[in-house]
């Protein structure tokens, strides 16, 4: 199985190398009151993609945090529960049977 994943590994990297050196023309970005950019359209792509990874990371993160969150309020009130069945079940222990006449 590892050599299956391995060589996977290998040829998505040798595509996307491959697409690294068909795509190596320049760009120029133009922004906003006369700023300019030229780099290779690869690198481009690249800033691109890294952006938008980073991005729905930091959208996943909120997420995440409240679901910690609601988590560990889970934990807790479970932890409640449970030192209340023991105190519950102690209780009923100490105390003698009735005498239904």
């Amino acid at each position: 199985m590892q050599y299956l994943i391995w060589s996977l590994r290998a040829v998505l990297f040798l595509m996307l190398l491959g697409f690294a050196v068909k795509n190596d023309q320049p760009v120029v970005l133009r922004y906003f009151f006369g700023y300019e950019w030229s780099t290779s359209l690869v690198v481009v792509l690249l800033c691109f993609f890294t952006l938008g990874v980073a991005v729905g990371l930091l959208s996943m993160f909120a997420s995440l945090l409240r679901q910690q969150r609601e988590l560990a309020a889970v934990k807790r009130e479970l932890k409640l529960k449970n030192k209340l069945a023991e105190i519950d079940a102690q209780h009923e222990s100490t105390q003698p049977p009735e005498i239904v006449t």
